[in-house]
């Protein structure tokens, strides 16, 4: 007991002597008290609202039916296994296509390595619900394959199967990218040394290669997970009526019944695993290293797989690249056809005339969207990840949890959060501009955050206190020594930030208004009116609107990296 006093009246000195240095430096002190504002209003007061809305009925009583009604809803409970069950399988299928793209790349010698990564990567930077489109013009009642060149009209494509296979298309590329840094940093040369013991290439890889990666397999599969009970935009065009998922239902209930408190039941019961999964990857599997580096060596023979093997698997990824080439040729293809599952041999401008003429203001709004929400993102989450890293004071653990909470919340939760916080005074935010772009800002920081503390923590603080020592003051020593060195995490975040903003459907669908829409949801609506063309012709130019800026950032980035690298090597 006297050890624990002793423990609470340090860290209570700690704080008051934390305190005192802040009341210092009065601009980082408001800027630390503006930060925890703005994370309490805009990620928890939200989620506060979903959570008390959840307890109340339909004429605001309190009352536990939104919750009792779910208990005795069979469709509801389905609802959650559905969820539970495609969370699972995602993620399971997600990782092993990641890990066999990563594990091809890093560890056999197969031609077109550069191709098979940048496809892996591609459906990233598009709508995640593209995949899901492609399969109905594909494997539809009129689709390409299934009754153009199959003759099967009666082919089912809804329900798990369709919707697991547009999930896995989907999310695999962040099991990819998780992976390949994984065994990037895993040297070769332990496996060689393995080799050169008599240990058998599958031994090898069983022993020695597989429990090294277990930390980062682990971390992508609850990634995937959590994604995919986030998702709305497959499950909306893909689970059909057989096949009910949780975030759907929350967002029928919203629009469709105009029942708040049972969707923010529904929003809070998906809440939880999700919450859960975070937590676990967060604090557990982020805690377990078992990679070791010892740099890399100058020189090592790729043996741990054998020639044949290596075919193999370069025969299975390019089955998975064929079938994304495959989802994007489909696109491609049915932006300029006249009449998709009709007439599909003669070729038109007409969707495209539609959406730079009828549909061009949703083209607008989400560029003007985009583009506010993306540099504002941007900065705070390099403001957010100074201070957690380079600051001591109170509340610095409490912004970091409250700023990386948002990746956690799914985005109907989000969504559904955000029309009951901001629907009523003191901020009646609703329809506007700035729900839209808040909602990005403080939905998309926690990847700039993330990159921000990876640059810090790599940084030796003797540099900033340099400056500070030389007569610069905290702002100054940011501004002009930090920052720059934190350019790589801000253009990752940025980049982040812009694609997602561009591509985010399941908040948005809740936000958009006839003042401020966006073209997901113009997507959306034109695939649930059977008009392929014009959201092929859609997702066309959103793609290549984020291309064209993703490779403006990268020009950016290496012109401004030129200059900063010349200037150091001139000092």
């Amino acid at each position: 007991m006297y050890i624990m006093k002793k423990g609470v009246k340090n860290r209570a000195m700690q704080n008051v002597r934390a305190l005192r240095r802040l009341a210092g430096d009065p601009i980082l002190l408001i800027t630390i008290l503006a930060i925890l504002a703005l994370l309490v209003v805009f990620i928890l007061y939200p989620l506060f609202k979903v959570l008390i809305t959840s307890f109340r009925d339909a004429s605001g009583n309190w009352s536990l039916q939104p919750f009792e009604r779910f208990f005795t809803s069979r469709h509801e409970r389905n609802a959650l296994r559905n969820s539970l069950l495609l969370g699972v399988a995602t993620a399971v299928a997600g990782s092993a296509v990641g890990f066999l793209f990563a594990f091809t790349i890093t560890r056999t010698s197969v031609p077109f390595k550069k191709m098979l990564s940048i496809i892996a990567i591609v459906p990233i930077v598009s709508p995640p619900f593209i995949g899901a489109m492609a399969i109905i013009m594909l494997f539809g009642r009129n689709g390409l394959i299934s009754y153009q060149l199959l003759g099967i009209r009666n082919l089912n494509i809804y329900g798990f199967w369709g919707l697991m296979f547009a999930q896995v298309l989907t999310f695999f590329p962040v099991a990819y990218i998780t992976l390949k840094g994984v065994l990037e940093s895993i040297s070769p040369t332990l496996e060689d040394a393995a080799l050169d013991l008599g240990g058998s290439r599958w031994s090898v890889f069983r022993k020695v290669t597989l429990p090294l990666t277990y930390p980062g397999i682990a971390s992508a599969m609850l990634v995937l997970f959590i994604e995919t009970l986030s998702d709305f935009g497959n499950p909306l065009i893909l689970a059909g009526s057989g096949f009910p998922v949780l975030s759907v239902q929350a967002y029928l209930q919203i629009t469709g019944m105009f029942n708040l408190p049972r969707g923010a039941a529904l929003a809070v019961i998906l809440l939880i695993p999700s919450i859960t999964a975070f937590f676990i990857q967060k604090y557990w599997v982020s805690r377990k290293q078992y990679v070791t580096i010892t740099g890399k060596p100058t020189s090592s023979n790729i043996k741990l797989v054998s020639p044949s093997v290596q075919w193999v698997l370069f025969g299975l990824c390019l089955v998975v690249a064929g079938l994304v080439i495959l989802v994007y040729a489909t696109i491609l293809w049915a932006a300029f056809a006249r009449v998709w599952g009709h007439d599909m041999t003669t070729l038109t401008l007409r969707h495209f005339q539609y959406v730079f003429g009828v549909g061009f203001s949703a083209v607008r709004d989400t560029l003007i969207i985009a583009g506010v929400s993306t540099p504002v993102a941007g900065v705070l989450g390099m403001v957010i990840a100074f201070l957690v890293v380079r600051k001591r004071f109170p509340g610095r653990q409490f912004m970091d949890f409250s700023s990386m909470l948002s990746f956690a919340v799914p985005g109907t939760v989000i969504g559904i959060g955000y029309i009951l916080a901001f629907n009523t005074p003191p901020l009646v935010l609703t329809g506007t501009f700035a729900i839209l772009a808040l909602n990005f800002i403080f939905r998309y920081i926690p990847v700039g955050i993330q990159s921000g503390i990876a640059i810090l923590r790599q940084v030796d603080p003797s540099i900033e206190e340099a400056a500070i020592d030389l007569g610069a003051d905290a702002r100054m020593s940011f501004r002009k020594v930090t920052l720059p060195l934190m350019l790589p995490a801000f253009f990752s975040g940025l980049t982040f930030s812009f694609v997602r903003a561009m591509t985010a459907i399941s908040a948005a669908i809740f936000l958009v208004s006839a003042n401020w829409n966006l073209m997901t949801v113009q997507i959306m609506a034109q695939v649930e009116s059977g008009r392929f063309g014009a959201a092929s012709a859609f997702s066309v130019v959103l793609v290549s609107i984020i291309l064209i800026a993703m490779l403006l950032i990268r020009l950016i980035l290496a012109k401004g990296f030129s200059g900063y690298h010349g200037k150091l090597l001139q000092v």
